[in-house]
């Protein structure tokens, strides 16, 4: 399995993550299922899956989804939470599925972490024709006042680490060769957590996880004392961006180009 950037490790304490991190907007959901025609019959590929965050809600689709994650922890707790998917060691530069094995493949909040130039040929051996790829992130919003202030917190400590803004990811779906269409959507969206959630949110991030021990009860610290000041139930606010590569057979009017639109 090729190698994996040390800020991965943060995602080792996977049931932190399963607590911290939201969910995805029904509506976007929804769009994933219509524009990549998942249905009974159909199978999709959730790569780099986390905890299930995305997969679980593919499900109710009807369609097949295997499950593909690298890190053992993050395996388990996906198995335990989702236990009607097929859960299978591997990366999204080495697909341990055959060619022409899927019909669609959706990425959750992960594809900045992808060797780009790897992965996305890949994703393309194991699609079958007509296959489509959605990729989806829920972005802070930092239009929020305590979003500001968790950034605050959190921005001295990326580092190299990889993250959402580091590409066009509109542009590289429509430049791949491997799309007749590309689409850009943005929903909105809201998590609403207690002080624990709270803390759980910060820490499930991978480069605050993978600080040492005492760091990471340093910043525990600072993130209470914002809950402290917080109204409850705390709300957390998002704007989800989704991309999504059609190819022509999924084409509802036969256009082709870029779709921006927001909901």
């Amino acid at each position: 399995m090729p190698e994996l950037h040390p800020s991965t490790r943060g995602f080792a304490a996977a049931d932190v993550y399963e607590r911290g991190r939201p969910d995805y907007p029904e509506a976007a959901i929804a769009r994933i299922v219509e524009k990549l025609g998942l249905r009974p019959g159909r199978t999709v590929l959730d790569l780099a899956a986390g905890t299930g965050k995305l997969t679980r809600l593919l499900v109710p689709s009807g369609a097949n989804v295997v499950a593909v994650e690298p890190l053992p922890e993050m395996r388990a707790e996906l198995e335990k939470r989702v236990p009607a998917v097929a859960v299978l060691a591997g990366t999204a530069e080495r697909i341990p599925l055959s060619d022409r094995y899927v019909d669609a493949v959706t990425v959750g909040s992960a594809f900045h972490w992808f060797d780009v130039d790897r992965a996305l040929p890949e994703i393309g051996r194991v699609l079958a024709p007509g296959g489509g790829l959605a990729m989806i992130w829920n972005a802070r919003d930092e239009r929020s006042g305590l979003q500001q202030e968790l950034s605050e917190i959190m921005r001295p400590l990326r580092g190299h680490t990889p993250e959402r803004r580091s590409r066009d990811w509109r542009s590289l779906l429509a430049e791949s060769g491997m799309f007749e269409q590309t689409e850009r959507l943005l929903f909105e969206h809201e998590q609403v957590v207690d002080e624990d959630g709270l803390v759980a949110r910060v820490l499930s991030v991978s480069f605050v996880g993978a600080l040492p021990a005492d760091a990471r009860r340093e910043i525990e610290e600072r993130v209470r004392a914002l809950a402290h000041g917080a109204e409850h139930p705390i709300r957390l606010p998002y704007m989800t961006e989704l991309y999504l590569g059609l190819a022509a057979s999924q084409l509802t009017d036969g256009s082709s180009g870029i779709l921006e639109t927001s909901s």
